[in-house]
């Protein structure tokens, strides 16, 4: 994997799906339709940090490369100088980067990174490794049910707090489709208070413990602490969902590659007590992109298997309403990082606030929502508490999603 020191961004595509059915309607050659989808299938790239050769190559290379329509730099003297904006088909660009690897240029390090962006963002299928399991996903996304086994979650305060109760509703979840089953013992809601270690693991031990023995579904350690996740693969779970996105417990990446464990690694600003304490972000996608990049060099760095990686924007982690709204609107920029994105969106309080809806556990329309536009934009991880209407919903807004595709 070429080195995100750009931290390249495909910000935006038109789904030229629907042109080319009008184009063989009207019975336009095929010379005239790839021309006129050439054209019509624009990308926006972003790229940050261009050393100053870097930056006047491309200039030039995007200045000679034919369908570039514009190559928008930030002004001198300002802070984003070193930022660049390009607008093209993704073929002028692909042809842009060819002639930067080139012997005129010899960008090849710009270039490949170009080039890795482009093929992650083009990217639909994946194959999760978790432990000894595999998870196919994409283009139809999975499913995550939520266990939480806390008294003072957000959603369901204290109802699957009782181990039997939990393993109970964990199997239900998976009879009903999930596909990975999220256990957690420590509540990251906004203003929570963190639980001791021991008590973290009194309280999800057993659960894995059951869900291991009677449920057929993968199971997830949702955990900011290397020690818990550690012991919980050893009592069967075999993903790591860490909401620090590797960046709290300095021996969580050690702890995933030691065990074999895949990682959800997660977008979250500050401390669950003060996280939403006045957000603030120099730019929201380019921020949360730089990240979770380093979450991901930190767990190849130790070891961690890359297949095994998830990203995860963290929605309502140190995020305002216009935040949320802003992240699920610009999601398929994470397509870029070339790795599943994992969505938790169900009962959240922005869904609240746009519904009048206080009641968490009465918010699933507005969660279905809000999951079937993440699905469209690219998410093939949902991590959702109402299993059966959010399998049902996704079914169809994958199948729209990706209407007049090629199976792969």
């Amino acid at each position: 994997m070429p080195s995100p020191r750009l931290n390249a961004r495909v910000i935006a595509a038109m789904n030229t799906t629907p042109l080319a059915e009008a184009l063989r309607y009207l019975g336009g050659r095929r010379g005239d339709e790839q021309h006129i989808l050439w054209r019509g299938d624009m990308l926006g790239l972003a790229l940050e940090k261009l050393a100053q050769p870097a930056r006047e190559a491309l200039g030039q290379a995007a200045h000679e490369t034919p369908g570039i329509a514009a190559h928008l730099a930030a002004s001198p003297g300002v802070a984003a100088a070193t930022s660049v904006l390009l607008l093209a088909p993704r073929q002028a660009l692909r042809e842009m980067a060819r002639k930067l690897a080139g012997p005129r240029f010899g960008q090849e390090e710009t270039a490949a990174e170009i080039l890795q962006a482009l093929d992650n963002y083009d990217r639909r299928h994946f194959e999760i490794r978790l432990g000894a399991r595999r998870l196919a996903v994409g283009p139809r996304p999975a499913l995550m049910g939520v266990v939480n086994v806390t008294p003072d979650s957000f959603s369901d305060p204290g109802r699957h707090f009782d181990r039997a109760e939990a393993i109970d509703h964990g199997c239900r979840l998976a009879d009903e489709g999930a596909e990975i089953i999220d256990v957690g013992g420590e509540s990251t809601r906004p203003g929570s208070h963190p639980v001791s270690e021991e008590e973290e693991l009194a309280r999800v031990l057993p659960v894995i413990e059951g869900l291991a023995s009677r449920a057929g579904a993968a199971i997830s350690i949702d955990t900011r602490h290397a020690r818990v996740a550690r012991e919980a693969v050893r009592a069967g779970a075999s993903l790591i969902n860490d909401v620090t996105g590797l960046q709290g417990d300095p021996d969580m990446a050690a702890v995933a590659a030691e065990t074999g464990a895949g990682v959800a690694l997660m977008h979250m600003l500050g401390e669950p007590k003060t996280m939403q304490e006045n957000p603030r972000y120099d730019h929201l996608m380019a921020d949360i992109c730089r990240h979770l990049r380093r979450g991901i060099e930190t767990a190849l760095a130790a070891g961690a298997a890359e297949d095994g990686l998830l990203v995860d924007p963290g929605i309502g982690f140190g995020k305002t309403l216009e935040h949320n709204l802003a992240i699920l609107a610009g999601l398929g920029q994470l397509r870029t990082l070339g790795r599943p994105i994992l969505v938790g969106v169900s009962r959240k309080r922005f869904i609240g606030r746009l519904t009048g809806v206080e009641t968490p556990a009465e918010r699933t329309y507005g969660t279905a929502a809000a999951c079937a536009l993440a699905v469209a934009a690219g998410a093939l991880v949902l991590r959702v508490h109402d299993v059966a209407p959010m399998r049902q919903a996704l079914a169809v807004a994958s199948a729209i999603a990706h209407a007049g595709e090629e199976a792969p």
